[in-house]
């Protein structure tokens, strides 16, 4: 049985994944890696390092290189030798992406923006007239309750925090029913007790529900306090794929120079290095 053939039902696998970009520009050079379902999986790296474009390429968003191997989400071949499947629209709708600026319609109240992760399986004529039933608000009501903003639900959606507005963008994954969440940076323009309480949900929703969650991080003391595996990217390369708490200062050192600073930063190293 290869490794393509091993995540039929559920789970993401990377095969050789190279990206180049204008001239000559590698963002990625044969990725390769296997999520495994119901794992949460941090993947990170200093800027550059290649992590949103690779979630990017999961996703459907971007093509690899002409040449490349192939990317499956569950059953399905997203992308193959650098083309794009053509039933991607039907695929995503397993695949929740949650953006680092939210992605939110800021003029829209909060459970409309969840309701739209319903739009997959609504009627095109109903989502464009935002016509939703009863019992569709009552669904993405309750994804506000499970993650606490249910009390938000008809205040406009630029109103809200960071913090709140990422809270609601993975309310809109719930809805969608996705089997998989990527979440690019999902903390990374928020107060440390706000990222604390996304990240904290990100993990209730794969310990309860079973969904598989690659998340990219900055910020490696997540990484070790949430995710029990971590793969790590430099230049486009994975360079670690291993237990989180295996990644000491000394071992990020090795694997990332000078640049490690920029993973462990100020007071979180030292929250990192006592932890």
């Amino acid at each position: 049985m290869d490794v393509m053939s091993q995540f039929r039902q559920t789970g993401v696998v990377i095969q050789n994944i190279s990206k180049t970009f204008g001239r000559g520009s590698v963002a990625l050079k044969q990725a390769d890696f296997s999520v495994t379902p119901g794992e949460m999986v941090a993947l990170i790296g200093a800027s550059g390092s290649g992590k949103s474009t690779l979630l990017r390429h999961i996703s459907g968003f971007v093509e690899a290189d002409v040449g490349s191997g192939a990317i499956q989400v569950g059953p399905h071949v997203v992308q193959r030798n650098g083309q794009i499947d053509r039933n991607i629209r039907q695929m995503r709708s397993d695949i929740g992406f949650i953006f680092q600026q939210f992605n939110l319609v800021g003029r829209m109240n909060v459970l409309t923006n969840v309701m739209t992760g319903m739009l997959p399986r609504v009627p095109w004529w109903r989502s464009l007239l935002g016509l939703f039933t009863q019992a569709e608000k009552n669904e993405a009501y309750a994804a506000l309750r499970t993650i606490g903003i249910e009390h938000l639900a008809y205040q406009r959606a630029s109103t809200l925090s960071g913090g709140q507005q990422q809270r609601v963008a993975i309310a809109r994954c719930l809805v969608q029913k996705a089997k998989i969440i990527l979440a690019d940076e999902p903390i990374a323009s928020l107060d440390p007790e706000s990222a604390r309480t996304v990240m904290d949900i990100l993990a209730k929703i794969n310990q309860d529900h079973g969904i598989t969650v690659l998340v990219s991080l900055h910020q490696v003391q997540f990484a070790r306090r949430y995710c029990p595996r971590t793969v790590a990217l430099r230049l486009g390369e994975v360079v670690y794929d291993g237990p989180s708490d295996a990644l000491t200062p000394q071992h990020l050192r090795s694997l990332y120079g000078a640049s490690v600073e920029e993973l462990l930063d100020g007071t979180e190293t030292l929250e990192f290095v006592s932890g």
